[in-house]
């Protein structure tokens, strides 16, 4: 049995645990791969919203085996706040929840370490979500950190002291400000309430679920574009986002990736600092960030918005290996006579289809074609011969430029808002 992969083909945002959640059914079991505290999942049933930051999208569904895999890091204090609005959902998390023994903790001093470096950057900051991820992969590359599995040591409490004084020592040179107390009487309890889950070595487990012939879906959090090897850099997240990211943050051998869902907007957003060849600073880019609600679910910070950009998304599907497109918020195009998608990139007088090394500093133009809009509202349709033309005109486009089907479209932010396709283009073979 092989593992499916769902992540994100832009910088983050996309709609994957909307996506996640519509899949589940199909899947025994959902897996997180990467990624921490600032991811922000977005689900929305029965006119209730929930956002996930840690654990997998899959756990509303009863009998779904949810993994956090060794690839995340795990901020205690966020994930007893998730676990507490489980319960009082009946979600029953003793039996749906499993945490990699081998997944890295941040601690208060992390996220102490993350303000001062941001703050200390000043008008180059990345726009850090200060939740402490940088510091945490900092010190899980530089072999320092503390493991899940280390909460069940009888000498915890002498590894962390080792690990929050390394912290305070760095702390003293960067001239910064902090009340550690307040931060570590919250984490130590709910430590203790971490220890009442399933700790579990999950690269075995996963591994026997795929031998038992077991639906698998690994989750990504972020976007590809925010990769620390294949995304912006230096304005990237710390961790994998890509495909293989799967495999590093889940144990699970190369060949075992089967199908991989790319979910991209209908048009562009990014939150933080970085470059955005598309980006719309008129009064256009601050009408779609209104229909879209583009406000951070992590931070509530405002999020960038402009057209949908080709090259980068031709990018992240050569780099991911996508099998199948999956298309969110068409709808919040819906009021534009006309919509524009960047093809091409123009750098000082040369025409290219393709992301430049040095895309922080580069000047870029972006070459658009114009697509006329569907004026019509689509939060309604439930099927896809209900498409207007030109929506259907824009998705065939698309396929066309990008070699892949878009399989499946979101229209609205309920799972039910979910139109799969049956077309012969999102049957297309490539």
């Amino acid at each position: 049995m092989s593992v499916d992969v769902l992540l994100g083909l832009q910088w983050g945002d996309e709609g994957k645990g909307k996506i996640v959640d519509v899949l589940t059914p199909e899947y025994s079991v959902v897996a997180r791969f990467q990624g921490g505290p600032n991811a922000g999942h977005t689900l929305e049933f029965e006119g209730i919203k929930h956002v996930l930051h840690t654990i997998p999208s899959g756990i509303f569904r009863p009998g779904t085996m949810n993994i956090v895999g060794n690839g995340v890091v795990i901020d205690p204090v966020t994930m007893k706040k998730e676990i507490d609005a489980l319960l009082k959902m009946n979600v029953d998390v003793n039996q749906q929840l499993f945490i990699s023994r081998k997944a890295h903790l941040i601690i208060p001093t992390h996220r102490i370490l993350d303000a001062a470096s941001e703050a200390g950057k000043g008008k180059e900051k990345i726009g850090s979500t200060l939740r402490g991820i940088g510091p945490t992969y900092m010190d899980k590359t530089g072999r320092n950190g503390l493991r899940v599995g280390d909460i069940e040591a009888s000498d915890f409490m002498a590894r962390y002291t080792r690990l929050r004084d390394k912290h305070i020592e760095l702390l003293t040179h960067m001239k910064y400000e902090y009340s550690l107390a307040e931060l570590e009487a919250p984490f130590f309890q709910a430590v203790e309430e971490m220890k009442k889950l399933n700790f579990v070595d999950s690269e075995y487990l996963i591994n026997t679920q795929i031998q038992s012939h077991r639906s698998i879906l690994a989750e990504g959090a972020q976007g590809s574009l925010l990769d620390i090897d294949f995304g912006s850099y230096p304005f990237v997240t710390s961790s994998n986002t890509i495909t293989a990211g799967a495999c590093t943050g889940l144990g699970i051998a190369p060949g075992k990736i089967g199908k991989v869902f790319g979910i991209f907007k209908a048009y562009c957003t990014r939150v933080g600092s970085g470059p955005f060849a598309t980006e719309l600073h008129d009064a256009t880019g601050e009408a779609i960030r209104q229909a879209g609600r583009e406000f951070g679910a992590t931070t509530g910070r405002p999020r960038r918005c402009g057209w949908l950009d080709l090259p980068a998304l031709k990018y992240t599907i050569m780099v991911n290996g996508v099998t199948d497109l999956i298309m969110t918020k068409p709808d919040v195009l819906s009021d534009f006579d006309t919509l524009k998608v960047c093809t091409e990139y123009k750098i000082n007088g040369k025409v290219i289809d393709y992301i430049p090394f040095d895309v922080v500093n580069a000047e870029i133009e972006p070459v658009y074609t114009e697509l006329k809009g569907w004026k019509k509202d689509l939060t309604g349709i439930t099927e896809e011969k209900d498409f207007p033309a030109e929506l259907s005109s824009y998705i065939r486009f698309l396929e066309s430029e990008l070699k892949v089907p878009v399989s499946i479209v979101s229209v609205g932010p309920d799972r039910v808002q979910t139109i799969r396709r049956k077309s012969k283009t999102a049957a297309m073979v490539v």
